[in-house]
């Protein structure tokens, strides 16, 4: 497949791309183990219009448990809207 890099864009698929970007939900999660210490940071995208996978992204997390210990893992959000 080849791919454009150096063309450059019309006006339209300029404000295109830049409404797809103002519509994007930027998570960052942080797992961590509080018996062993372990740390994982997780960086994903979202668009505002699939928040069902968002939703069913996050209830993974819900069941993890440290490779190392086997305790629960511990996990906290950032959003950037």
């Amino acid at each position: 497949m080849e791919t454009d890099f150096n063309k450059p864009k019309n006006d339209d698929e300029a404000l295109t791309e830049k409404e797809h970007d103002n519509d994007l939900i930027n998570v960052r999660a942080i797992i961590t183990c509080s018996h062993c210490g372990t740390k994982k940071t997780f960086i994903n995208k979202f668009s505002q219009n699939s928040m069902e996978q968002m939703i069913v992204s996050l209830k993974v997390f819900d069941w993890l448990t440290c490779d190392k210990c086997g305790e629960l893992l511990k996990l906290d959000l950032n959003f950037t809207i």
